[in-house]
Parts: structure tokens; sequence; C-alpha cells
């Protein structure tokens, strides 16, 4: 049987440019994301590139729904490809209790989600003997972030448990890769409330398309991190040599709007 990849968050931004990534490689693949219509614009334009293209709708910040992702999506198919795309993020203060639900979905789709299907899949790419994760951080992930607390602890989280499995799996034919992108042309500033944030002004958000095959070219190699970008790279090393109170301070000026 032919391989496929799995793509969460698949109906815009990072996970549409996998998708096509993907076909381009001739991959067949399966589209996971809330919205069904924009599921099946992004499976239209697939195959019409010739390959298999699979919609499975699915809320993330519910468990139930992620084991049947999985089910849906390996039933009679081969998944040798797991991207954890999606993703949610709440600006604003901690203590505002306004935040708690889209916080709690975050969490629930950041964290736990991914958890999940890193379970589900390393199993299933052990048996084919062979699996590429590729798990989408974020810069973000390198240092605490006032007034996005939540969303970089998340992140935080993400790059700990990618590298700590990729380390787990290494004398297999499965590999883990942290995406670590910095801002991108997606719609996730405008989600997450933050179109006049300060990192906006400061650092040119790159290309989705740009960052996509970085990380999808590295994830070939099984490197264990990647960042794109020069300025990127720039900005998750200095927590390693900037005191951490510093780092704080300056994240909670740029991720805000004042």
């Amino acid at each position: 049987m032919a391989g496929w990849t799995l793509i969460t968050g698949a109906s815009e931004g990072l996970g549409v440019e996998f998708a096509h990534i993907a076909a381009r490689e001739n991959r067949n693949v399966i589209l996971a994301a809330r919205s069904k219509d924009k599921l099946g614009k992004v499976a239209s334009d697939l195959r019409e590139l010739g390959v298999k293209a699979v919609v499975i709708p699915v809320d993330l910040s519910n468990m139930t729904e992620v084991d049947r992702l999985w089910s849906d999506a390996t039933d009679g198919r081969e998944v040798d490809m797991l991207v954890n795309n999606a993703g949610l993020a709440f600006n604003g203060a901690f203590a505002d209790a306004e935040g708690w639900e889209r916080e709690t979905s975050s969490i629930n789709v950041n964290m736990l989600a991914l958890t999940r299907l890193m379970k589900l899949a390393i199993p299933h790419m052990k048996q084919l003997e062979k699996g590429r994760i590729l798990n989408v951080a974020s810069i973000a992930g390198f240092a605490p972030g006032p007034g996005m607390a939540v969303y970089c602890a998340t992140k935080a989280y993400v790059l700990s448990l990618s590298e700590a499995v990729g380390n787990e799996l290494k004398g297999t034919n499965v590999t883990v890769t942290a995406l670590c992108p910095g801002t991108t042309a997606t719609n996730f500033f405008e989600d997450a409330k933050m179109a006049d944030a300060t990192i906006l002004k400061i650092a040119r958000p790159m290309d989705a398309k740009i960052v996509a095959e970085v990380g999808w070219l590295q994830s070939a190699i099984g490197k264990p991190v990647v960042v794109p970008g020069a300025m990127n790279k720039v900005f998750s090393f200095l927590p390693r040599i900037v005191p951490r109170r510093l780092t704080t301070l300056v994240n909670g000026k740029i991720m805000n709007d004042h």
C-alpha cells in the first residue's frame, strides 16, 4: 500500500502548504481540521495534482474525537508521516477570566491531541519500520511569554516532548522533528487577536510556504529541531545566554500591542 500523510490543521496556513508539498512528492494525504468545507476545497486542489486526498473533520480539543481521527485515518491505510500542525492561542493577561475557554482549547489541541496522536502513530510506524513525525512548535517555546503565557508554555512542551521522544526512537526508522517558526504569514495572529502586536512591527512574517518547505526537508533527514530564518535562530538562541528574567520581560513587551 502507498504511504499516507496525516496533517492536522490542514484547512489553512501551514497545513495547506504541507499538504501541497506532500502531493508534489506523490504522497496521499489525510486532511484533518474543523471546517469540512475548507478541507474539501484543499482536497479538491490536491486531487488535481494526481494524489488521493481524504477529508476528516474533527475537533481536536475533544480526545474522543482525536482517537476517532486516528482510527479513521488508518482504516486500510499505512500512515507513515504525521504532521501535528493544528494549534490555538490566546493573547491576554493570564488573570483574564474570559481567556479560560480559549486557553483550555489551546492546551487540549496544542498538547493533549498532539501527544495522543504521537502515542498512536509511533507503534503503527514501528510496525511499518518507517515513519516521520513533524510537530509544529514555535520559537515561543524557547522562553516564557507574558501576554501569551499558556501558548508559550504549550509550545515549550511540544519542543521538549519532541526532543525526548525523538531520542528514545534512535535506532529505529521513526523520527520526530520539532519545527519552531517565528512570525509566519498565516491567520494565526488574527485568530489570537494579535494583529497589532509589537512583534509584527519588528519581525517581518516569513512566507508560510518557505516555513513549511524548510520543516519538511529537515524532517526528511531526521533533524530534531528546526528553526527557519536567520532572525528566528537569533531569537531562539538568546534565551540561552540572556538572563531568563530579562528574556521574559522583553517577550512581554513584544507579544502585546503596547
